[in-house]
């Protein structure tokens, strides 16, 4: 099994990528925005733009390197409605749409509370659970036509191979659905008449099937070709460590969101108020985290702007302790309801002191994060900002742990080692070594003062 298709959808964006298993590495990527449609009946995703991009990217991989496996890792907090004939019952729901909203009192009334599911109540769509209330509440025919309830992942499985099932790593992601101490639907599923609707529930990695017949016509790929049911994207990213890796250690897996997880970490009690949640791993096994959105904020900030800085920029932001205060995006994280912040005038900073200021805010974050939820050891940093040096070190001065950005890994690398199980995910990646430690550390107290 030497080339591992992986079919990668995350909030902002969409890739196939090949995964070459030898090297890790991907040799091979595609890519397109993950678009919503407006609707009607509601925002929702490109389900079928989506479906012609991943045959597309199958078929060409299949053509120029040959692929022996197929697995899937996607964003969480989504699910898509199957009517009897395996079609969509509904459109899938953009998770930020806030038509949930509307129904908010009832919801809130009926759903289960955090000690049992781990699931912070989220605004929007960000519980599945008040998504799925909400549409069958606003279309009331809907119930009757759905058939089948499928995890984000799990459906792009199905498509591949016609197996229906759900999986623990996307239910336990602040859904309301699941009990993560307990390994088993909550209470809101028996109690919302959806048990029948619920998906039997596999591991992420297990071989669901081969291909469809029409897939292997359409792609090229062999009829044997295995589908691996699917990971949540943040699990994908722990996956390749948890074997690998001696705890205590966190990772934190950056992309549109920042989520932090401890494993076996101190005990401590999460506070739903600060976007804490208890996700749940490929094993099964329930991992204390945290999350903000701190990839849609560094894009918000920054954008299409440089993305380079010097050690003036770092030594002028220090100076003259130019600080952003939390939160850009304030719907969701620890500081939720709270306004940005800055301690000086924004227009005034030069794009290289404006990208190490943004940094820093995105590093003490995150630092946050790693705290409420009883981080130790060392932090492996995945995805986009591993790449950014002003971050981590950062994050390594306020959090006085070993930082290391991981090369080789991520989500595409660790649905990938779904296929034949976790292995160590290579050496020691790049430990941040922030020289001016010191200066660091005062400008996350004089950060901390003013919040």
């Amino acid at each position: 099994m030497k080339h591992i298709a992986v079919i990668d959808i995350g909030k902002t964006n969409a890739k196939v990528a090949l995964v070459d298993r030898e090297s890790l590495s991907e040799i091979a990527v595609t890519k397109r925005p993950n678009a919503v449609l407006k609707g009607p009946p509601y925002p929702h995703y490109d389900i079928d733009g989506l479906w012609q991009f991943i045959l597309d990217g199958l078929k060409r991989f299949q053509a120029e390197f040959g692929v022996d496996g197929v697995s899937i890792t996607t964003h969480g907090a989504s699910a898509v409605l199957l009517d009897a004939e395996g079609n969509l019952a509904s459109a899938a729901l953009d998770y930020e749409f806030d038509g949930p909203d509307t129904l908010a009192a009832d919801y809130d009334a009926i759903r289960p509370p955090f000690a049992e599911t781990g699931s912070a109540r989220l605004p929007l769509g960000l519980n599945l659970g008040a998504q799925l209330f909400w549409q069958f509440r606003t279309f009331p025919d809907l119930k009757a036509r759905t058939r089948t309830i499928l995890t984000y992942p799990q459906y792009w499985a199905f498509r591949l191979c016609g197996i229906a099932v759900n999986e623990v790593t996307s239910l336990g992601c602040h859904t309301d659905l699941w009990m993560p101490e307990e390994g088993r639907y909550s209470s809101l599923v028996a109690r919302q008449g959806w048990t029948d609707l619920m998906a039997p529930v596999a591991r992420a990695a297990d071989r669901l099937g081969p291909i469809l017949p029409e897939i292997a016509a359409a792609t090229g790929l062999a009829a044997e070709t295995p589908v691996i049911c699917g990971i949540h994207d943040s699990n994908a990213s722990l996956y390749a460590h948890l074997a690998a890796r001696a705890a205590p250690f966190s990772v934190v897996s950056t992309g549109t969101w920042v989520i932090s997880m401890a494993v076996c970490g101190a005990k401590v009690t999460l506070d739903p108020a600060r976007d804490t949640l208890v996700n749940v791993n490929a094993y099964g096994d329930p991992v204390p985290s945290a999350r903000f959105m701190g990839g849609r904020e560094f894009e918000r900030l920054i954008g299409d702007g440089p993305k380079d800085f010097s050690s003036a920029d770092i030594d002028s932001v220090l100076a003259r302790a130019a600080v952003l205060l939390p939160a850009v995006e304030n719907q969701s994280g620890p500081f939720q309801g709270r306004k940005a912040t800055w301690t000086v005038e924004e227009s005034r900073l030069t794009s290289g002191e404006r990208y190490v200021t943004v940094s820093f805010y995105l590093a003490l974050m995150t630092a946050t994060g790693l705290g409420i939820v009883g981080a130790e050891g060392p932090v492996l940093v995945e995805g986009p900002f591993a790449e950014n040096r002003a971050y981590l070190d950062m994050l390594a001065a306020v959090t006085g742990r070993p930082v290391e950005a991981v090369a080789g890994t991520g989500t595409s690398i660790g649905a990938a080692l779904l296929v034949e199980g976790a292995r160590p995910a290579g050496g020691q990646g790049l430990l941040a070594r922030p020289v001016n430690e010191r200066a660091l550390g005062q400008y996350a107290e004089t950060w901390r003062s003013l919040l």
